[in-house]
């Protein structure tokens, strides 16, 4: 190519061809970078979501609906490879341990109770705290009466012998129905309810079934109901005293059971 111009004279502004190619040249590259950088944040996304649906699926923590735009950023976990809300692979590890041995608690007192679950005086199920045996007021309470019957202790003896060798505690919670109580003993439900949980604690202690320290006992009135107040036999479901064997960490056990291959009786001690 010539270099003169035209006129016979020399260009000497060649070299912008060469710097527009070059910024060109760059545009182009940090365009690619934005685009990837953008590509992975959405790839991090949908595994965080994917291992929170994961973790709901097992019941480790609550689903939880979505936070507003301008919802203030949640605390940077110890983890930042995990989510904020997301537990060790070693926690869903101990949480189904718990679980099958809740189960297993769960399978030996439905064999050993057979005969009041039968009458209706029993009932065993899971729920968000743990294992819950129901002693209902029919089958071990006068009514009105905080005084347990003779029948409650060789239920309180099957109850903790099963838990006895494992870990977790005992919690006594008295439950009533809707309708008031007056009495020159109890002058509310709360007291009523109070007075059966601390009276079922003192026989487990009296009996020594269960350590002092792995035992509490909580009244709740009419508050916590099982039933609708609306009909006797409602009411008579609420009327009770639960027996809940509680794990060490908050799982919800009444989510459905994740896999976890057969194995011999396992429980979760502090040095796990």
């Amino acid at each position: 190519m010539n270099p003169r111009t035209s006129r016979g004279r020399v260009s000497h502004e060649r070299w912008l061809v060469s710097y527009a190619d070059f910024i060109t040249l760059m545009f182009a590259f940090f365009v690619v970078l934005y685009a990837t950088a953008t590509a992975d944040q959405k790839k991090q996304a949908q595994v965080s979501e994917s291992i929170n649906s994961a973790f709901h699926a097992l019941g480790i923590f609550p689903s939880s609906t979505p936070k507003p735009a301008d919802a203030p950023a949640p605390p940077v976990p110890e983890n930042p490879a995990l989510p904020a809300n997301a537990v060790s692979g070693e926690d869903v590890l101990a949480a189904a341990a718990v679980r099958e041995d809740l189960n297993q608690i769960q399978g030996e007192l439905t064999h050993a109770l057979s005969n009041q679950i039968a009458g209706r005086t029993v009932s065993i199920q899971m729920s968000r705290d743990g294992l819950v045996v129901s002693l209902r007021e029919a089958g071990f309470f006068d009514s009105g009466s905080a005084a347990p019957k003779p029948e409650t202790l060789p239920v309180l003896r099957k109850v903790a012998a099963s838990i006895a060798r494992t870990p977790y505690n005992l919690r006594i919670e008295g439950h009533t129905d809707n309708v008031p109580i007056h009495t020159a003993q109890f002058d509310s439900n709360w007291e009523l309810s109070t007075a059966r949980a601390t009276g079922v604690a003192r026989l487990l202690l009296e009996e020594n079934l269960m350590p002092p320290e792995r035992l509490s006992a909580a009244g709740f009135a009419e508050f916590h109901p099982v039933a609708g107040n609306d009909t006797a036999q409602g009411r008579a479901e609420n009327r009770r005293v639960d027996l809940v064997v509680l794990p060490r960490f908050s799982v919800d056990f009444a989510a459905p059971a994740p896999s976890r291959p057969q194995g011999p009786w396992r429980t979760i001690t502090d040095g796990d």
